[in-house]
């Protein structure tokens, strides 16, 4: 098997869990196909062989490789989700970061973790993306989303507001810092933080979440993915941010941004003794009394 690695920053703390992951995979006989920074990084901190085969862009994962593995937190993951694209890849992360609601697998069970994908002890969760179009293509290749795409003012404490429409009927407009149009995936993430509902993979819905409205009455609400979402800003300044999970761009008032869902799915592995509940509940401290 071919097995594609990202991590970020190399440390002290984590030297030795990369270390771990290499040796894991050698023992069992895999090949280990190293970001090219990571092995860099690895090359000069750790002396490890110049035998590993690199990956520098999503071409060099379309053919050949077996399993993509994010060694880092949930923003690690998510890098790696844009490495693998439309390749139907899986993917696995393992959690050196904090919440990990993505990147669950815990460093100190990589062989176990291994060892059961060998088993074919596992099956794949489908996660959905969101692509955005814009009149200048900001983004070009890079137009995808695993958590949320934002809308937000850039440098002025001023309110903005977000012409929202849904499937070409016009929906509202966002008197509010920002708007947030999230998947079930990043429902987790800044929708949460922002007030928006958690919701279970596999829904087939996006959420849009605005950022302290002015509007006590507006709310997040949850609509079919398979309506279109154009959005356009208005305000005093003349430009303001686009994020595609943590990828900005600066973008002119009155520019329209169209959102859809894109047209792949990204593998997640998902094992037995680790389900989307027990994470919630455990991250969360659901049904912890702080008390005692």
């Amino acid at each position: 098997m071919n097995i594609a690695i990202y991590g970020r920053k190399i440390s002290k703390q984590n030297t030795s869990y990369f270390e771990n992951i290499l040796k894991t995979l050698d023992v069992l006989g895999w090949n280990a196909v190293l970001e090219k920074d990571l092995k860099d990084q690895l090359e000069k901190k750790v002396g490890i062989s110049d035998k590993y085969k690199t990956f520098e862009t999503f071409h060099d994962l379309k053919k050949g490789i077996d399993l993509a593995v994010s060694v880092g937190g949930d923003g690690t993951f998510i890098q790696m989700v844009k490495y693998v694209r439309d390749s139907e890849v899986p993917i696995t992360g393992v959690n050196m970061g904090r919440l990990g609601f993505l990147a669950n697998v815990n460093p100190e069970n990589f062989e176990l973790t291994m060892q059961m994908v060998k088993d074919k002890k596992y099956e794949f969760q489908k996660r959905s993306l969101l692509r955005v179009h814009t009149n200048e293509d900001l983004f070009g290749e890079d137009n995808i989303a695993l958590n949320e795409v934002t809308l937000h003012k850039k440098d002025t404490s001023s309110m903005i507001t977000v012409h929202a429409s849904l499937n070409d009927n016009y929906l509202n407009s966002y008197w509010a810092d920002g708007l947030i149009v999230a998947t079930p995936t990043g429902s987790t993430a800044y929708n949460l933080s922002c007030g928006g509902p958690i919701i279970t993979p596999g829904c087939q819905v996006h959420i849009l979440t605005p950022i302290a409205p002015h509007n006590l009455n507006v709310r997040p609400m949850v609509v079919p993915d398979n309506f279109p979402i154009k959005l356009s800003i208005e305000g005093r300044d003349r430009k303001y941010l686009i994020n595609l999970d943590s990828n900005s761009k600066s973008i002119a008032q009155e520019e329209e941004v169209t959102i859809t869902k894109a047209e792949f799915l990204i593998n997640v592995v998902k094992f037995d003794d680790n389900n989307f509940l027990d994470t919630i509940r455990n991250k969360m401290s659901w049904g912890v009394d702080k008390r005692n």
